[in-house]
């Protein structure tokens, strides 16, 4: 709590208790260090990032810039501030590192919350149109994986500038804990995605009996290995993408899944009937996922074995949401130092 000098003015006093008598801390404002932040009635309000300069071996911020993209949603915007920070943190060469952020809706609360907590941030927003994916979503298990946004990554090519060449894809919900340099530089061979392969997981739940039984769609995967990755942290070439007409090859799954049940799982499954089988694999410790629990209960789960860069709440539950509620789970307590939430009770901290 802010501790106040007997030497300060008498009218500097008043003004601010006249402040607090008229404008209560249950009101659209919050006081930090003297100043008065107007705030969204719909967004939460964030505490100002401390700024990350580059080391003295990082090289030129546009010929070394590294590009991550993200979805942004009231939801989720909590999840989407931490991982931001996680990543600054853990990075040799923050000021490389280059925000793209996607929109259903590109309101100004969400550009001066961003600019607000990261005044140093290098980021722009795009605004993704809902509509153009709506008509293809099919129920899934969870309501949440119907939502237009969880889509967004597959139009990440049409929406990025032209001549981006490579960016990563996270989800909102996980944290960086290593320099993010390290996956940009994966040597991806050719492949259009790179991500973890999990080829113990029992990829044949991933789809329907209905699509296994049919004698043409069961051939889909002749010629590949297929294994099961995870679609919340991807490197992705942009280039190639674009050229091999991905985002219509997606797209197609998509409409036949409308036709018939071919799977329960949100976007992820047609991702993998493109992609599984046909991406560079890289290190598991780049996405400990599944730390949100199972798609129905987001029971608490243990950390995989290994070494770990990036911790994943994949899943129902996610960490903001168990530490608020005060049952949180142990993984979640991993999260929490870089929760930049700053709630009521806590403006006149610091």
């Amino acid at each position: 709590m802010a501790s106040w000098s007997t030497s300060t003015p008498l009218p500097i006093l008043l003004g601010l208790l006249s402040i607090l008598l008229l404008h209560p801390l249950t009101t659209t404002f919050g006081i930090r260090l003297g100043i008065i932040h107007r705030r969204s009635p719909d967004l939460p309000v964030f505490r100002e990032a401390p700024s990350f300069k580059n080391g003295e071996q990082c090289g030129s911020k546009n010929a070394d810039g590294i590009h991550v993209a993200m979805t942004l949603d009231a939801n989720y915007i909590r999840g989407t501030m931490a991982a931001v920070f996680s990543l600054l943190q853990h990075s040799t060469c923050p000021e490389n590192l280059y925000f793209h952020f996607l929109s259903a809706h590109i309101a100004p609360e969400f550009f001066s919350s961003i600019k607000s907590t990261f005044p140093y941030l290098n980021f722009k927003t795009y605004a993704f149109d809902s509509n153009r994916v709506r008509g293809k979503i099919s129920k899934s298990i969870r309501q949440a994986l119907d939502q237009p946004m969880n889509y967004a990554r597959i139009y990440l090519a049409n929406i990025l500038p032209p001549d981006m060449g490579r960016v990563i894809y996270l989800d909102s919900d996980l944290v960086v804990v290593d320099d993010i340099a390290k996956l940009w530089s994966v040597d991806m061979e050719d492949k259009v995605v790179a991500a973890p392969e999990y080829c113990q997981a029992n990829f044949i739940q991933y789809f329907t009996n209905t699509f296994w039984s049919d004698p043409d769609l069961s051939k889909t995967f002749q010629g590949r290995n297929p294994c099961y990755f995870n679609t919340g942290v991807m490197v992705v070439d942009v280039d190639k993408w674009r050229k091999g007409g991905f985002t219509q090859k997606v797209e197609e799954w998509m409409a036949l899944q409308k036709r018939k049940r071919l799977y329960n799982l949100g976007s992820l499954p047609p991702f993998l009937l493109v992609l599984a089988g046909n991406i560079k694999a890289v290190d598991h410790r780049w996405n400990q996922h599944g730390l949100g629990g199972d798609n129905f209960e987001g029971k608490c789960r243990s950390l995989h074995p290994g070494p770990i860069s990036l911790l994943h709440w994949s899943g129902k539950g996610k960490p903001w949401l168990r530490l608020d509620s005060r049952k949180p789970c142990t993984v979640d307590h991993l999260w929490a130092p870089y929760d930049l939430y700053h709630s009521s009770r806590h403006f006149l901290e610091e």
